[in-house]
This record gives C-alpha cells, structure tokens and sequence, in this order.
C-alpha cells in the first residue's frame, strides 16, 4: 500500500469546441448481431467534448484537483472534464469523490469487431463525459438512457479510463506481437491473499465523477451498449472522502491522510520521466505512447483491530501524525521527511510505511509512482466482519521499475498485520483519444 509517490499533467488538442448534442446511432457493432432487437437501438454519439484535457503541464493546471474534487460537496455537480488530448483525462486529476473500477473478459470474436467494441467504448465516453439530451426512439423501443440523470445527463466531471491487460494479447485477435514491454499478470507479493476470481481481465475500465449516481449511470450505459463485447469479470466501487480539516487531504480508512507525498502533476519533465510511456522507449511498441502502466489493487483493512491499536503505535507503523499528517519529523503537512538527520529510526521508525515506500534516495527516486486511492465499504464479510479497505491505484511508466520496487521494499512491514491485498490487476491505461474521429486502441488495432 505505497503512499509516498509523484504527480503529473499534459493534455493537448481537440479544436472541436461545438456543443453537445444528441446524435445518430453509429453505424457498427457488429459483435450485437444476432441478439434480442431493440439493443443496439439505444446507441447514440455523444457530442464531442472539445477542448484539451483538464490540467497541462504548460502554464500548470487549470483547477486544484483537491478543490474541485470538493467542490462536488459543496455545489452538487462538478463541470465536465474535456474528453480529448494526447493522454487521458482520468489519470492526472486527484480521486474523485466516486468512482467504479470493473474488470471485463473481451468476448467478441474477431480483431474487426474489437475494433467495433474499443469504437462504442469511446463514442459513450464522449458522450457521457460531456454530457447533453439523449435522443427519443419510436414508440415501443426502449429508452436510449436509463433516466439515472434524469431528462439531460450531466457530466458531474465524470472521467472515464480504460485500459488493457496482458491476456487481451494472446492469441485471439493477432495482437501477440503488439504488447506493451512491461505488461505481465499481476505478480502475488509474500503478504497478498489473492482471489483470482477479483485478479486481472483482458481489459479494464474506471469510471471517476463528483457523485455515485453518475458513476452508475456511466457503468450502465456502457454495459448497455457493449453487450456481446466485453462481459464484466469483477468489479469494486469507491469513494474519497473530502479533506477533514478542510484544506488538507484525504483520509483513508485508516483515519490517516493520503496522498500527501505524491509528486506534482504540473511538472512535464517529471511525468514524462515517470508516468507516461515515452514513444520510442526501449522495447515499447510505438502505439503505447502516451499511455500509462495502470496498476489496481484491493486491499482489505482490517479496521475492528486496527482501531484497538495506540494511536503512537499506528503513527509509527505510517510514519505521519493521525490528526495533521505531518511527517514525524516534521511542523508541516508538506514538508519532505528527512531520513539523513535520522540514521537510526529515532523519530520515524526504520520499518514505518512511508520510509521504506519511498527512502527518498537518488537510487530510489525512479522508482516513484502517480498514486490515487479511493476508499471501499463492501458491508460484512461472511463471518461478520466489516469489508472495507482500500482501492489503491497507480499510474507509472514501468511496473517492474515503479510499482514493483515500492511494494518489494514493503514485504514484511509491520502493517502487514492489518491490512490483506485479494485483487486487482495489471493494465496499460491506453493513450489519450486526440479528437472526434480518434477512438481508444486506434493505433495498436491498426
């Protein structure tokens, strides 16, 4: 459960600025033929969100991710986030206060017709990430929109990531030769409690925005119309809590603030250095450029004995303050902890999470990841127990490199005791769509 990492931001393009609006079905999905009518009649383009993505590298971002993930508390609805630019607009912005993370099986059966299936992906994130009226069908057709919204869908800021695992590159659809250089199944660390039934899927899809009805209104709409081409495998919803105090960061259910020591997302240098696939890195396909290895993994908390530990003894397995997240060491929340002035773990213990997540040394500092968490509230287990814990996310431009390395360092950390990873997987998030005629994947489905 890294959570001292790094920050990034650089959207670009689409000049297409025109309203949305409701539009013709598109004329594909072939992959629905032969299923009950009345499906694929639902279909409908959204209008093209225009604009570059929400934060660029180039002038630093165009909003506080913190504050305008708040804002969604305070105002009811966030705005919506351009859809188009060379990378995808989920990956930067802080978490969102809602969000799904579904893992789906492809089940179409030919390169053509996923080509069809990644083309209704992206139509739907248009759509729905810019919001507007869905069109009316005869009378006796179903509704081309579930009505979740309401008569006019809003985009609430809903972001919409999608990615492909490493099984979408067998055998089926002649992509074998095309697959990302760091793209593997998801390894079991010594501390993880795996079920291969929430592990891993040949494709991957989270859908972020300021509130659960939008989000669900999302995941609806792109089950709907991807029927007969992808068949969810395992899904996990999530929420981030707003900052308490305000102006801080977010809890986790741990009551510890997260995501304090991630890395600024206005820095181009050093999101090309740790975030995005560069184009023409080593061993990378060319298409992988501007995509970002996106890892997921589940973690169960096991909150009932965490909260019967001492609250000094829960600050020495963080390394941070419960109450202000100030690094032990440290009189304020930002301030980088500074391990050469504590040989010996006198202040910060040398096993506390932060410090062996990030030992904040020049052979260490690659090894940085964008990290986003979202907490998770499942009810009881069987036995009765509370299943909660944390979704926790990460973006970097090589999983061996990045990911791998922290979590190495943290086998055997004495939060092993109170936490349990079961799920998750591992994904290339697909470089950005750059404008109306673009679709998710175009580049390696050429």
């Amino acid at each position: 459960m890294p959570s001292d990492s790094l920050d990034p931001t650089d959207a670009t393009d689409a000049t297409d600025a025109t309203a949305p609006r409701p539009a013709a079905a598109p004329g594909r999905r072939s992959f629905l033929r032969g299923m009950a009518g009345g499906v694929a009649g639902g279909v409908i383009a959204g209008g093209a969100a225009g604009g570059a993505a929400g934060y660029a590298y180039r002038g630093g971002p165009a909003a506080d991710p913190a504050a305008a993930a708040n804002e969604a508390f305070v105002t009811g609805r966030l705005p919506a986030v351009p859809f188009h630019g060379t990378y995808q607009a989920g990956i930067l912005p802080a978490s969102s206060p809602a969000t799904a993370v579904v893992s789906f099986n492809a089940t179409v059966q030919s390169r053509a017709e996923l080509t069809e299936l990644f083309q209704t992906v992206t139509d739907r994130a248009r759509f729905l990430t810019a919001g507007g009226t869905p069109p009316l069908v005869g009378i006796g057709g179903p509704p081309s929109d579930s009505g979740v919204l309401g008569p006019t869908v809003v985009p609430d800021g809903l972001t919409v990531t999608f990615g492909v695992g490493s099984t979408l590159f067998d055998d089926r659809y002649g992509l074998a030769s095309t697959r990302p250089a760091h793209l593997t199944p998801m390894v079991a660390f010594p501390n993880d409690n795996l079920d291969q039934a929430q592990c891993g899927g040949d494709l991957i899809l989270q859908l972020s925005a300021g509130h659960a009805d939008t989000v669900v209104h999302a995941l609806r709409d792109i089950a709907k119309n991807t029927r007969g081409g992808m068949q969810a495998n395992w899904r996990i919803d999530g929420f981030a809590s707003p900052a308490r105090p305000a102006g801080t960061v977010p809890r986790n259910l741990m009551g510890f603030m997260d995501g304090i020591a991630n890395p600024s997302v206005t820095s181009a240098k050093t999101m090309d250095s740790l975030v995005w696939v560069e184009p023409g890195g080593a061993g990378e396909p060319a298409w992988t450029a501007h995509g970002s290895y996106f890892v997921v993994r589940l973690i169960r908390m096991f909150v009932e004995f965490w909260d019967r530990v001492d609250v000094i003894e829960q600050e020495n397995m963080i390394g941070r303050r419960r109450d202000t997240g100030f690094a032990l060491d440290s009189t304020s929340i930002f301030a980088k902890p500074d391990y050469t002035l504590d040989p010996t773990g006198d202040v910060i213990p040398l096993t506390a999470h932060i410090r062996v997540a990030n030992p904040r040394t020049p052979k260490t500092a690659s090894s940085q990841i964008l990290r986003r968490g979202y907490n998770y509230d499942r009810g009881l287990d069987p036995v009765g127990d509370l299943d909660m814990g944390l979704i926790f996310t990460c973006f970097q431009q090589d999983i061996g490199r990045q990911f791998a390395a922290v979590q190495t360092r943290l086998i055997d950390e004495p939060l092993v005791d109170y936490i349990s990873p079961f799920g998750g997987g591992y994904f290339l998030a697909l470089p950005g769509v750059t404008g109306p005629s673009d679709y998710f994947g175009r580049a390696m489905l050429a």
